[in-house]
């Protein structure tokens, strides 16, 4: 075993050795000591950027909550305004529809309409020429019916022409012309034509015309007399009135017969016969009417 053996350098850097040894030791506890100081230090910091951090945590939290909440909110009102829109496209969309079908209506029947106006002018037409037609055949009618009177009218003043003067040719004249009458009358009778000849009745201020006055004290009063002219009706209607004369100075006519006579005729006559109770003559052919 090998024993160390000290040199005598070793032996002079001995104490040097404590020395250092005794400065290194006094430089481990400053060192300690700065780092307690730099270790509480820390720790202070180290609490008040906690308390900065929870703070600006509770910041942030509540910045983050209230951004929740408004992105919420918007979201809501995004929802609502997307279900409006998406309702009042359905109702643009519905009274788009509408409007189409109106449209195909409102087509439909303006084509029905000028349909039914083509059909109405057709109609008219046709009814009109129809009627033209018909007018046509009815003159015609009468015309072939007047024709054979004409012809006796000819022979008639033929045989006139012919005639030697004496009494028993003008009697046969007369009767000719007589039997013409009558078959013209015929004729009108058959077309509908009614003679009006009111002598010895009621005067109708609606079917005659007073030309004048005679004082008769034996029959009623306001009778007629004479009939210058007759009257002519025809469908119910006066086409012309009668001429003639009316008695006055004798009794007034009883309402029985005035009834009776009202009863025969028309019922436009008796609704105009109604208000017209009395005749007074103020000049021949002129009358005024006295109303009830």
């Amino acid at each position: 075993m090998k024993v160390p053996i000290e040199t005598d350098d070793e032996l002079r850097n001995e104490p040097q050795r404590g020395e250092q040894a005794s400065g290194s030791e006094m430089s481990a506890d400053a060192s300690a000591q700065t780092e307690e100081k730099e270790t509480g230090s820390s720790a202070e910091q180290a609490a008040d950027a906690v308390e900065e951090l929870d703070e600006e945590a509770m910041v942030a939290e509540a910045i983050r909550r209230g951004e929740a909440a408004a992105e919420a909110d918007f979201q809501a009102q995004a929802d609502k305004a997307r279900r409006e829109r998406d309702e009042l496209a359905a109702k643009l969309d519905e009274a788009r529809q509408e409007t189409e079908k109106a449209k195909a209506d409102v087509s439909e029947a303006q084509d029905r309409l000028a349909r039914l106006q083509a059909d109405w002018e057709n109609y008219r037409r046709r009814t009109a020429t129809e009627r033209l037609a018909e007018q046509a055949r009815a003159t015609e009618g009468l015309v072939t019916k007047l024709i054979p009177v004409i012809d006796d009218f000819d022979r008639a003043l033929a045989h006139a022409g012919d005639a030697d003067g004496t009494p028993e040719s003008f009697a046969q004249f007369v009767d000719g012309m007589s039997a013409v009458r009558t078959k013209l009358l015929d004729v009108l009778a058959h077309e509908g034509v009614e003679v009006i000849n009111p002598a010895n009745e009621p005067f109708d201020p609606l079917s005659a015309q007073a030309v004048g006055r005679v004082e008769d004290h034996e029959v009623y009063e306001d009778t007629v007399r004479d009939v210058y002219q007759p009257g002519y009706r025809m469908g119910g209607k006066v086409i012309r009135t009668a001429m003639v004369t009316v008695t006055y100075g004798g009794p007034r006519r009883p309402v029985s017969d005035i009834e009776e006579a009202d009863d025969k005729k028309d019922p436009e006559s008796q609704e105009a016969q109604g208000v017209v109770r009395d005749l007074k003559f103020v000049t021949p052919g002129s009358f005024t009417r006295a109303l009830i």
